[in-house]
């Protein structure tokens, strides 16, 4: 489908940020070091562009309970430069753009639009649906350490399709991107893209510094709390 030709995508209002958005900030970290060189170890990242949406990036206070809207919003743009938009940033959903997407898909009443209630993976999946008629896979992984078990369906997620994957849980509240997948023997590390980040960004650099863009060893998750993935299927 052409996105330009999309009704949906023609009823968003154009958007003008106070400060450039970085875009392809996964790009910057390279893979964990192997503790064993002689271990065949594979790294495969999202392929394409996309923007990093965080907190308040565009003077929206949504600090506490917007990060899975944020998260959305970069998967946005990943579709909106795969499908060649010139305008990836200008035509990303708000966040009220997007409550109101899912009040009028029937997933949410009126009193939603306008609300701080959080979104999670099923959301996103009726927002890239009805916005850019891409449909998306929904894996629930029920404990932290089933993710390993996955690994071999996000890496071929990431070979087949190279997507921006939204990650949410219950324990663990903070939404999350996955740009990448890293396995070394039986180890697996996914490429965290964290929207958390609150104020003005000078580089890539800097998120990696503080934490927002790093590799997470499977074990370092959250015990006691479940995850849906939902992985984008546009090729």
């Amino acid at each position: 489908m052409d996105v330009g030709h999309s009704p949906q995508i023609n009823q968003l209002t154009r958007k003008c940020y106070p400060y450039p958005l970085l875009r392809n900030v996964h790009k910057c970290l390279p893979p964990p070091t192997s503790t064993s060189p002689e271990t065949v170890s594979i790294t495969l990242y999202t392929e394409g562009d996309f923007t990093y949406f965080h907190y308040s990036c565009d003077d929206f206070k949504d600090n506490g309970w917007g990060c899975a809207y944020r998260t959305l919003q970069s998967v946005c743009s990943w579709i909106a430069c795969k499908r060649n938009s010139i305008e990836c940033e200008s035509t990303i959903p708000s966040i009220k753009e997007i409550q109101q997407t899912l009040v009028e898909v029937g997933d949410k009443t009126s009193e939603f639009v306008g609300s701080h209630e959080w979104i999670g993976a099923i959301e996103v999946f009726y927002v890239l649906d009805m916005l850019y008629d891409v449909v998306c896979k929904i894996i629930h992984i029920a404990y932290h350490e089933d993710l390993k078990r996955y690994a071999s369906v996000l890496k071929k997620y990431f070979e087949d399709y190279g997507g921006l994957v939204m990650m949410g849980g219950d324990k663990d509240a903070g939404s999350k991107g996955v740009a990448g997948i890293h396995i070394c023997g039986n180890q697996v590390y996914l490429l965290v893209i964290d929207p958390h980040f609150v104020g003005k960004l000078n580089s890539a650099e800097e998120l990696v510094e503080r934490g927002y863009i790093r590799w997470q060893h499977t074990s370092e998750f959250v015990d006691s709390s479940f995850y849906n993935l939902c992985l984008p299927q546009l090729k």
